[in-house]
């Protein structure tokens, strides 16, 4: 096994993914967030609704490997 994986190219190409990543995680929770009749971030860090925290964390958790899928291939 080489060291391919530490040539700056293939580096800076995921850590550009990565960002890639994070941006569409954040911008599909707010338009989720837009399109429910309340605040999501409010219901759960100030109502401290768990059930709510569940059912977002399991949305994160399916987009994100929707979009290891979509980058990786």
């Amino acid at each position: 096994m080489g060291f391919e994986w530490l040539k700056p190219g293939v580096v800076l190409g995921s850590i550009l993914y990565a960002f890639i990543g994070v941006a569409v995680l954040w911008l599909s929770f707010v338009i989720i967030d837009k399109i429910t009749p309340y605040s999501l971030w409010e219901e759960i860090c100030e109502k401290k609704n768990m059930a709510l925290a569940i059912v977002v964390g399991a949305m994160f958790i399916a987009i994100g490997q929707i979009v290891a899928a979509a980058i990786h291939g």
